[in-house]
């Protein structure tokens, strides 16, 4: 019978296995789900999937420049030492290089690598190496030069946290100092411009209501808010922060003295955003002890 593409994303889906190994079981057992399943299961195919549904917040950061274009690449796994092992960083570091060639996650895990895509090589490592891991994410950054630093190196150009800056004029060691700064604050933007509206109108609403908690003329309130949303604004974005080198001038004017104008920056760091299971000691002993 033929198999349909919505079969094969089921069964991929259920199993984790690869796409190829997906259609085969379904060919083999001539589109019974059940049958496909266990036929993956006697073929050791489908043990990536018993995987799938332990949070994956470590893993590592990669990132790779050529030319004008830089990319940054999260690849997750359950703990921090398979962020250590060899094989995984190889892994890691080709999707990176991979990601070169594309402008979003889903093709990137489409991708070829090696003759399989990404999305089937990481599943494979599932297997291997006996962890839950993905490829959560990837960004894209062009500039006339792009400058990348990265943070906790786990091997050359990757770690927990990966930083890109793309600028015009300026050095390559100005461009370093910036893009560790942005490792270590973590701006929201790059200039108030670039500020999500509902960051800034959230601010501003709290501003607000602690204003006017003082019981002030509402002349004085407004004053006190534009003061305090300029302070805000300078606190969250790039441009406007305090130079980490040297805090007696901010970002914009340190760029303006090194001749350079940054134009954008990524900053990726492994598992934000990730809500990790905690489990204490004790009731992990005693769940390693009932099996």
């Amino acid at each position: 019978m033929a198999i349909t593409a919505a079969q094969v994303k089921e069964l991929r889906e259920m199993t984790g296995a690869g796409m190829m190994d997906a259609k085969k079981a379904l060919v083999e057992n001539d589109g019974n789900m059940d049958a496909a399943v266990d036929w993956l299961r006697t073929k050791g195919l489908a043990k990536a999937a018993k995987k799938s549904g332990r949070t994956a917040a470590e893993g590592l950061v990669a990132v790779v420049v050529d030319g004008g274009t830089g990319v940054a690449v999260e690849v997750n796994s359950e703990t921090d030492f398979v962020a250590k092992n060899a094989e995984f960083q190889a892994m890691v570091n080709k999707i990176a290089e991979a990601a070169l060639g594309v402008d979003s996650t889903e093709a990137l895990s489409a991708a070829d690598l090696g003759g399989k895509t990404v999305g089937d090589a990481i599943t494979d490592a599932v297997a291997k190496i006996g962890e839950n891991m993905s490829l959560r994410r990837m960004a894209k950054l062009t500039g006339d030069q792009v400058v990348t630093y990265v943070h906790n190196a786990a091997a050359d150009g990757m770690g927990q946290i990966g930083v890109l800056v793309a600028m015009t004029g300026g050095d390559e060691t100005f461009g370093k100092q910036v893009a560790m700064h942005i490792a270590a604050v973590n701006p929201a933007s790059l200039s108030s411009d670039d500020l999500d509206s509902a960051v800034v109108e959230k601010e501003r609403q709290i501003q607000i209501d602690i204003a006017r908690e003082s019981g002030k003329p509402e002349q004085v309130i407004e004053k006190m808010i534009e003061g305090r949303m300029k302070k805000f604004l300078a606190e969250v974005t790039l441009l406007g922060q305090q130079f980490v080198v040297n805090p007696d001038v901010t970002v914009e004017q340190a760029a303006k003295d090194a001749g350079a104008t940054i134009t954008g920056f990524v900053r990726m760091q492994v598992g934000e955003g990730i809500e990790k299971k905690e489990e204490d000691f004790a009731a992990e002993v005693a769940k390693a002890a009932q099996g």
